[in-house]
Protein backbone atom coordinates (compact mmCIF):
# COMPACT_ATOMS: atom_id res chain seq x y z
CA UNK A 1 0.00 0.00 0.00
CA UNK A 2 1.26 3.50 -0.91
CA UNK A 3 2.14 5.68 2.09
CA UNK A 4 0.90 9.21 1.29
CA UNK A 5 1.93 10.51 4.72
CA UNK A 6 5.55 9.59 4.06
CA UNK A 7 5.52 11.36 0.70
CA UNK A 8 3.99 14.56 2.07
CA UNK A 9 6.39 14.65 5.02
CA UNK A 10 9.23 15.05 2.50
CA UNK A 11 7.90 18.34 1.18
CA UNK A 12 10.45 21.06 0.53
CA UNK A 13 10.81 23.81 3.10
CA UNK A 14 11.55 27.31 1.85
CA UNK A 15 13.00 30.04 4.03
CA UNK A 16 13.59 33.75 3.49
CA UNK A 17 17.18 34.92 3.59
CA UNK A 18 19.02 38.15 2.81
CA UNK A 19 19.63 38.40 -0.96
CA UNK A 20 21.09 41.90 -1.22
CA UNK A 21 22.08 44.73 1.07
CA UNK A 22 23.05 48.33 0.45
CA UNK A 23 24.69 49.15 3.77
CA UNK A 24 24.52 52.76 4.94
CA UNK A 25 23.50 55.22 2.26
CA UNK A 26 22.39 58.81 2.81
CA UNK A 27 18.83 59.87 2.00
CA UNK A 28 19.10 62.62 -0.63
CA UNK A 29 15.38 63.34 -1.08
CA UNK A 30 11.99 62.67 0.48
CA UNK A 31 9.05 63.28 -1.86
CA UNK A 32 5.72 62.93 -0.07
CA UNK A 33 3.62 63.68 -3.18
CA UNK A 34 5.14 60.94 -5.38
CA UNK A 35 3.59 57.48 -5.74
CA UNK A 36 5.13 55.34 -2.96
CA UNK A 37 8.49 53.67 -3.45
CA UNK A 38 12.23 54.25 -3.06
CA UNK A 39 14.31 55.63 -5.91
CA UNK A 40 17.85 54.19 -5.91
CA UNK A 41 20.82 55.14 -8.12
CA UNK A 42 21.02 52.51 -10.88
CA UNK A 43 24.75 51.95 -10.17
CA UNK A 44 23.92 50.92 -6.60
CA UNK A 45 21.09 48.69 -7.79
CA UNK A 46 23.37 46.85 -10.23
CA UNK A 47 26.16 46.46 -7.68
CA UNK A 48 23.74 45.11 -5.06
CA UNK A 49 21.89 42.82 -7.47
CA UNK A 50 18.55 44.60 -6.91
CA UNK A 51 16.12 45.10 -9.78
CA UNK A 52 13.43 47.68 -10.44
CA UNK A 53 10.11 46.91 -8.71
CA UNK A 54 11.78 44.50 -6.27
CA UNK A 55 10.42 44.61 -2.73
CA UNK A 56 12.91 45.96 -0.20
CA UNK A 57 13.06 46.74 3.49
CA UNK A 58 14.46 50.15 4.46
CA UNK A 59 15.95 50.51 7.94
CA UNK A 60 16.59 54.05 9.16
CA UNK A 61 19.64 54.17 11.44
CA UNK A 62 18.80 57.69 12.66
CA UNK A 63 15.32 56.97 14.05
CA UNK A 64 14.90 53.18 14.07
CA UNK A 65 12.04 53.17 11.54
CA UNK A 66 11.62 50.09 9.34
CA UNK A 67 9.44 49.99 6.25
CA UNK A 68 8.82 47.92 3.15
CA UNK A 69 8.42 49.35 -0.33
CA UNK A 70 9.52 48.68 -3.90
CA UNK A 71 12.41 50.03 -5.96
CA UNK A 72 12.36 52.59 -8.76
CA UNK A 73 15.52 52.98 -10.83
CA UNK A 74 17.26 56.33 -10.39
CA UNK A 75 19.75 58.02 -12.69
CA UNK A 76 23.07 56.20 -12.91
CA UNK A 77 25.84 57.96 -10.98
CA UNK A 78 23.44 60.39 -9.33
CA UNK A 79 23.75 58.99 -5.82
CA UNK A 80 19.98 59.37 -5.43
CA UNK A 81 18.24 57.71 -2.50
CA UNK A 82 14.72 59.13 -2.40
CA UNK A 83 11.85 57.88 -0.27
CA UNK A 84 8.56 58.57 -2.03
CA UNK A 85 4.93 58.80 -0.94
CA UNK A 86 4.03 57.91 2.66
CA UNK A 87 7.52 56.47 3.23
CA UNK A 88 8.84 60.04 2.97
CA UNK A 89 7.39 60.65 6.45
CA UNK A 90 9.69 57.96 7.89
CA UNK A 91 12.96 59.68 6.92
CA UNK A 92 14.63 63.06 6.78
CA UNK A 93 17.10 64.17 4.13
CA UNK A 94 20.61 63.18 5.29
CA UNK A 95 19.36 60.22 7.39
CA UNK A 96 21.46 57.08 6.94
CA UNK A 97 19.52 53.98 5.84
CA UNK A 98 20.19 50.34 5.08
CA UNK A 99 18.31 48.79 2.14
CA UNK A 100 17.76 45.02 2.24
CA UNK A 101 16.10 42.60 -0.17
CA UNK A 102 15.24 39.00 0.62
CA UNK A 103 14.77 35.80 -1.37
CA UNK A 104 12.78 32.68 -0.68
CA UNK A 105 14.63 29.47 -1.38
CA UNK A 106 14.95 25.86 -0.46
CA UNK A 107 16.53 25.30 2.95
CA UNK A 108 19.45 23.31 1.51
CA UNK A 109 20.11 25.87 -1.25
CA UNK A 110 20.06 28.65 1.34
CA UNK A 111 22.93 27.01 3.22
CA UNK A 112 25.32 27.76 0.34
CA UNK A 113 23.75 30.94 -1.06
CA UNK A 114 26.01 34.01 -0.93
CA UNK A 115 24.19 37.35 -0.65
CA UNK A 116 25.50 40.56 -2.21
CA UNK A 117 26.46 43.29 0.26
CA UNK A 118 27.75 46.70 -0.85
CA UNK A 119 29.16 49.51 1.29
CA UNK A 120 28.94 52.83 -0.60
CA UNK A 121 30.47 56.10 0.57
CA UNK A 122 27.82 57.60 2.90
CA UNK A 123 28.59 61.17 1.84
CA UNK A 124 28.21 60.64 -1.92
CA UNK A 125 26.30 57.31 -2.10
CA UNK A 126 28.79 56.21 -4.71
CA UNK A 127 30.59 52.88 -4.84
CA UNK A 128 34.00 52.82 -3.21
Amino acid sequence: MFNFAAVFSLRIMNIEIVKSKIHKVRVTEANLQYVGSITIDEDLMKAANIIEHEKVQVVNINNGERLETYVIKGASGSGIICLNGPAARKVAVDDIVIIISYASMDFEEAKTFKPTFIFPDTQTNRLI
